[in-house]
């Protein structure tokens, strides 16, 4: 459970450091946030190693996640560096998400993470350190690449929460 809360604890971190007007403070928070998301895989590498999966770490995991994405995306919206589209699609998911596990949980039904949304939360982790970096002078296209990662983690996100929709109507008629 450590490294799901330093997640959370990294992201105001990054947040301010991102939003720094000192020298390299993009990438230091690019560095922040490259940590911040290799806690992400280093929890669910220790929980499945040393059989300690948990509810409460099934629930959190995913919590912390979405602090520290949308914490950044927002701060990147601030700066202009991403526009309302993505945010907001990616936000609605991530509420309604949220909401249907609450749904679920009171129905006693567990939804675990899918291999979309896992591959969902990889591309916007490797995306927003990419749009952190907004230099046009480097020979590799951080802002674009980042860009279209971002695109296609919007494209899962929707994708995988149609998943996750079906698939609780599947578990809640399963129960009756």
């Amino acid at each position: 459970m450590w490294a799901t809360y330093s997640r959370i604890l990294l992201t105001p971190v990054i947040m301010v450091t991102l939003s720094a007007s000192f020298r390299h403070a993009e990438w230091i928070a690019g560095i922040l946030f490259i940590v911040a998301s290799m806690t992400d895989w280093l929890d669910g590498y220790l929980a499945r190693t040393l059989n300690a999966e948990s509810n409460m770490g099934k629930f959190m995991d995913p919590i912390a996640d979405k602090i520290l994405i949308l914490g950044c995306l927002l701060i990147l919206l601030d700066m202009h560096r991403v526009g309302p589209w993505p945010v907001a699609l990616l936000l609605g998911r991530d509420i309604y998400i949220g909401g249907l596990r609450s749904v679920a949980a009171a129905n006693n039904i567990i939804i675990s993470a899918k291999p979309l949304g896992k591959w969902k939360t990889a591309l916007q982790m490797v995306s927003l350190p990419c749009l952190f970096i907004y230099d046009s002078n480097l020979p590799i296209p951080f802002v674009t690449i980042g860009t279209w990662l971002l695109w296609g983690a919007v494209v899962l996100s929707l994708i995988s929460g149609f998943e996750y929709m079906v698939g609780y109507h599947r578990n809640r008629d399963s129960k009756v």
